[in-house]
Formats: structure tokens, C-alpha cells, sequence
């Protein structure tokens, strides 16, 4: 084999698809540590937890890659997510389970009990965490494939697509994970409502902007390949 024809044959990854693997990854592990605290919507009284940011960053980066390479390559990232997220949780257990030094244990003791109480997650949460991202996020990858149909579909069409999946999947999102997390423990009637209402108006604020921008940089960087 020539060295033109081994360079021909070689693996290309594409740079959009790339940079947004690593932003992917990224994204999976920050959601679930801001995760701990509650917003408002202003100019509303609804409140979401915060961790709903980076993952509409992740359903605007699956739809991203289903738009420009498949609905294939878009479950793939789904998939390969959760080996940061499985990493992460397993860093996260090796810290907690080390002892302190003595010097935090003594004059840092605040700060241990909020390092302790944020990451410190149930059995529970742990369990629903996974299982609402990836039936959400396949969830998305798929609504926003089927809406496209055979057709490349213009802006307004990405922007309504985008809305549209984030909106569904999101909701989903929220109902599985409140009933795995908190189920039985107080009535989770209130905080599913609040939360499926909040995120669906992210969805349909800021998802159809955020995917078109993400479809025009991925575009402008591929071209520079």
C-alpha cells in the first residue's frame, strides 16, 4: 500500500463533530454538579434546577449532529456519553470515600460539609440521573429525525424542529426523573408540573436559536478541514 492510498483510507472526524464530542462530554458531567441549585425565570415564579442549562446544550448538540451527520452518528454520542458520566461518578465516590486532611477538617469544616452535600448524591438520584438523560436525549434525536423527513428543511424548519423535540424530550425528562428520585418520599405533583413547564419554555426560548447557531458554526468549522 502506497502511502497516498494509506493516507486516503485513513479515519477522518470530522472538526464540528469533534470539538463538539469533547463539548458533549463536558456538558454530561457539569449537569449533573449544577444541577444542585434552583433558578427563577424571570420575569415568572417559575423555578428549574440548573443543571437544565448544559443539557439543553446537550440537545442542541445531538440535534446538531443528527442535522449535519445522521440520526445515526447522533445516537452514537448519546451512547459514548455516558463514559464521562460514568468516570465522573466513579471519581466522585473515590473523593468522598478519602478521608479530609486534617487542616480542611479543622479549619475549612463549611466548606467540607457543601463539598459533601452537593456531590454526596442518594442511591436514588444516582439511578434516575442516567436513565432520564438517555431515554431523553435518544428521545430528542429521534422526534427531531422523524420531524425532518426526507427533506434538508430551511432555518425556520431547524428552529421548529428544535423546539419541538427539546420541548417533548424534556418533558419526559422530568417526569422520569422526579418519579425515580423522589417518588413516595413527598408529593411530587407541584415539582413536575414546575419543572415540565420551565423546561418546555427554555425549549421553545432558546433551543430554536442555540441549534441554529450550532449548525452554522459546526458548517463553518467543517469547512475549514
Amino acid at each position: 500500500m502506497t502511502e497516498s492510498t494509506a493516507a486516503s483510507t485513513e479515519l477522518r472526524i470530522p472538526r464540528a463533530f469533534f470539538i463538539y464530542a469533547i463539548l458533549y462530554g463536558g456538558m454530561t458531567v457539569l449537569a449533573g454538579v449544577v444541577a444542585f441549585k434552583q433558578v427563577q425565570l424571570w420575569p415568572s415564579n417559575l423555578a428549574v434546577e440548573a443543571g437544565i442549562f448544559p443539557f439543553l446544550m446537550l440537545v442542541v448538540i445531538t440535534s446538531t449532529i443528527a442535522q449535519l451527520y445522521g440520526q445515526k452518528m447522533a445516537n452514537k454520542m448519546v451512547w459514548i456519553g455516558f463514559i464521562p458520566l460514568a468516570a465522573s461518578a466513579a471519581l466522585i465516590f473515590l473523593v468522598l470515600s478519602l478521608p479530609p486532611s486534617l487542616e480542611m477538617v479543622e479549619y475549612r469544616g463549611e466548606d467540607l460539609a457543601a463539598f459533601e452535600r452537593v456531590l454526596g448524591q442518594t442511591p436514588r438520584i444516582l439511578m434516575a440521573g442516567p436513565a432520564a438523560y438517555i431515554t431523553s436525549l435518544l428521545l430528542n434525536v429521534w422526534i427531531f429525525s422523524k420531524l425532518r423527513g426526507n427533506g434538508e428543511g430551511g432555518a425556520i424548519s431547524l428552529m421548529v424542529r428544535g423546539a419541538i423535540a427539546s420541548a417533548l424530550s424534556q418533558a419526559i425528562d422530568s417526569v422520569i426523573f422526579i418519579t425515580l428520585a423522589f417518588y413516595g418520599e413527598f408529593d411530587i405533583t407541584d415539582l413536575m408540573i414546575g419543572q415540565v413547564l420551565a423546561k418546555v419554555t427554555l425549549s421553545f426560548v432558546l433551543v430554536p436559536f442555540l441549534i441554529t447557531g450550532g449548525v452554522a458554526l459546526a458548517k463553518w468549522l467543517d469547512s475549514k478541514d
